[in-house]
């Protein structure tokens, strides 16, 4: 134990962290035990490498950015369209295709207790969001007449609640051998002088490192391995919160798979110049995602020819990845995003604290960092009304109810094409994902 103790020593003295043992004396063994092992557990030399992070706390500056062009599926013709849908029910059929929601976060600000994706965001059923992904997902393989693994990317602080839930749900009609759990990697908290925090006094300070941690935390799970073995080519990657996310989406599968390159993307017309969200363009000839916060203002209010915004795809999280291209990318050294946070911890006299205001850094990696790393990619554009209800604020824009507004509209509209007439549809309107994927199979008797 005592050379155990040392050998941490040594390495906390070398990176300027010593303070973490300062309570070692008071804790039990087992609680020593604990600490010594969190902190050889670390990854110190990436940590080490974060120190230039820490020092350069300054916005990115894009300037030498170019437009990039999109696919615009209104623009196919008919035969094209179908082609591409064929295309995608053939690798879903023939088992190719897996599906990843990002599910790492909680439901805090939209005054939920647990896991954001158990939130119900108040439709007349009262479906979670990870209800309505899995129906929509089980519609799908048994149409297909195959299995499609969900790929379930949880954090520490909500990993147990989440398989908690979706076992007591009974997966919600999914198959559990199809729902792989698996945990998003984390880094130490650090105030503002660049120490680690302490959580506890026999614990530190992590905190997810951002969805950027994805492919790594795949292939340490496991999980990638996984798909090898199940022969799954590609793979749909979404975030929870969006209410209107078509997983596995067929049409989407098969505009990738035919363009074949490393990545796809879905993107959609951004709203307007200063919505909040990222933006997909071009830099030194390679694909990337510029977040708005960091877009120059004359970039953001240019429009082209045409009248439109000459930077106006936005990014929705929503895209495709050739499984051998993870594969070569998991040991990518993307780099870390500061953000500057309120960390509650424990301080030099062992008082809890609760912060008030930001008072130090989390360390996150993003997944649009490895699109400069692909050889080519596909920019698909699909329609917000279709595509895109995100449930990030309790009030107001991208809450739950506009997401509800986004569903009844949509599920209106799949009526009226079936031959509904409007006097038949007042009010809300909610079709079960059990019943249609995308607006198939309605009629007037639905």
């Amino acid at each position: 134990m005592k050379e155990l103790y040392n050998q941490v020593l040594e390495l906390l003295i070398r990176h300027q962290q010593a303070h973490l043992l300062q309570f070692y004396d008071e804790l039990s063994e087992a609680s020593q035990v604990k600490l010594l092992n969190q902190i050889l557990s670390i990854n110190w030399d990436r940590w080490a490498a974060l120190g230039e992070v820490r020092a350069a706390q300054t916005p990115a500056i894009y300037e030498d950015l170019t437009p990039m062009e999109a696919l615009d599926w209104e623009l196919f013709s008919e035969d094209e369209q179908q082609y591409f849908t064929d295309k995608g029910w053939e690798l879903l059929r023939q088992g190719k295709v897996g599906a990843i929601v990002v599910a790492g976060g909680q439901g805090s600000r939209l005054g939920h207790e647990g896991p954001k994706g158990t939130y119900d965001i108040g439709l007349p059923s009262h479906k979670s969001l990870f209800q309505l992904q899995a129906e929509r997902l089980l519609n799908l393989s048994q149409r297909a007449g195959s299995r499609i693994p969900w790929y379930i990317m949880t954090s520490p602080d909500n990993h147990q609640q989440t398989v908690d839930y979706m076992a007591g749900a009974g997966y919600f009609g999914y198959s559990a051998d199809d729902c792989v759990f698996f945990e998003q990697g984390v880094m130490p908290a650090v105030d503002e002088d660049g120490r680690i925090f302490l959580s506890e006094k026999d614990e530190i300070g992590l905190a997810p490192s951002g969805n950027g941690e994805c492919f790594a935390a795949l292939n340490k799970s496991g999980a990638l391995a996984d798909m090898k073995r199940r022969g799954v080519e590609w793979l749909f990657y979404y975030n929870v919160d969006n209410a209107l996310i078509k997983v596995a989406d067929p049409v989407f599968v098969g505009v990738a798979a035919h363009y074949d390159n490393p990545i796809a993307t879905k993107v959609i017309d951004k709203a307007y110049p200063e919505e909040k969200v990222g933006i997909l363009c071009m830099k030194n000839n390679r694909p990337m995602v510029v977040e708005y916060s960091d877009l120059p203002q004359h970039l953001m209010f240019e429009r082209n020819s045409e009248g439109k915004l000459t930077y106006g795809l936005g990014n929705i999280s929503i895209h495709l990845f050739r499984r051998d291209w993870i594969e070569q990318q998991v040991n990518s050294s993307i780099p870390y995003h500061v953000a500057h946070k309120k960390i509650r911890h424990v301080d030099v006299n062992g008082h809890f604290i609760e912060a008030s205001q930001p008072n130090g850094y989390k360390f996150e990696r993003f997944i649009f960092d490895f699109f400069p790393w692909a050889a080519g990619i596909t920019v698909l554009k699909g329609k917000r009304e279709d595509d895109f209800a995100p449930v990030k604020n309790k009030e107001g824009e991208d809450s739950p109810q506009t997401a509800r507004e986004l569903i009844y509209d949509l599920h209106r509209s799949w009526l009226l094409k079936a031959g509904a007439s409007l006097d038949e549809i007042q009010g809300p309107v909610e079709i079960s994902p059990l019943l249609s994927y995308a607006g198939e199979g309605l009629t007037r008797e639905t």
